[in-house]
């Protein structure tokens, strides 16, 4: 199996899994240049708090981890399997910090995305957890640790949002605020420059670091992406924009080069 890509994407609403709009019809556009891997190791957003933990359960459950939201969208099922094989390699990379997890399932950070990407769940998915203690070099030096399970047939794919501030939201406002825009730029051109150093040392880009988020539980999926990305990858970036005020939903792609 040729070596997987690394991928990470800005998830947005949880509608975005059942409404067809600009993002999720570019994350079915983007479905058709991905490889099939042997198992998705996410990290998502959504599983953000004490310690560095792995899924490892066969079965996992699927986590509504929202509320108030129509019928359709908790009707949605996305039934992958688990990947204890590949979460057992994963934890021999990361052991220490890493532990077994049994407990948490695919939550929709995850699935919302991956009902686009994987739309008939055919392939197995884990996840990593995000310690909320912890500072942005230690992501980022994680997901340098995951880099081999790209060789070994495994998508690396991180989950959240570049700009994620409720602070900042308004729900009526089609595109987002200049901040929102300024941060975003900022994070895009590290990227495409290749200048790593200046996504893990965010608050370089400014004022407009602090309104970003007020938590970078959406922000740190981003690292371990960058992480396990090789100086030599193809970047490709989708879905690049801002809305509803404060929420970035640029996501990028991370490709060997042939």
């Amino acid at each position: 199996m040729s070596k997987m890509p690394a991928l990470f994407a800005g998830h947005g609403s949880p509608m975005n899994a059942i409404e067809s709009n600009p993002f999720s019809e570019g994350w079915r556009t983007l479905s058709r240049q991905l490889p099939k891997p042997r198992a998705i190791l996410s990290v998502s957003a959504h599983w953000y708090g004490h310690g560095t933990r792995v899924m490892t359960q066969a079965a996992p459950q699927q986590i509504y981890d929202f509320f108030g939201f129509p019928k359709a969208l908790y009707e949605l099922k996305y039934p992958a399997a688990g990947a204890p094989e590949a979460a057992g390699e994963t934890l021999a990379l990361l052991t220490p910090p890493a532990v077994s997890d049994e407990a948490w399932g695919i939550d929709h950070g995850t699935w919302s995305v991956l009902v686009h990407l994987y739309p008939e769940a055919d392939v197995p998915v884990y996840q990593l957890s995000i310690d909320a203690a912890r500072p942005p070099a230690y992501h980022y030096a994680l997901g340098q640790r995951l880099a081999p399970l790209r060789e070994a047939g495994i998508l690396i794919f991180g989950t959240g949002n570049i700009v994620h501030s409720f602070q900042g939201a308004r729900f009526d406002m089609a595109e987002g605020h200049p901040w929102a825009y300024a941060f975003d730029d900022y994070i895009h051109r590290c990227i495409t420059e290749r200048d790593h150093d200046g996504v893990i040392d965010y608050h370089q880009a400014g004022p407009c670091a602090r309104q970003a988020f007020q938590i970078p539980d959406h922000y740190y999926p981003l690292l371990y992406v960058l992480g396990a990305a090789a100086p030599t990858d193809r970047i490709d970036v989708f879905n690049r924009a801002c809305v509803m005020g404060g929420f970035s939903m640029t996501g990028y792609l991370f490709t060997p080069e042939e």
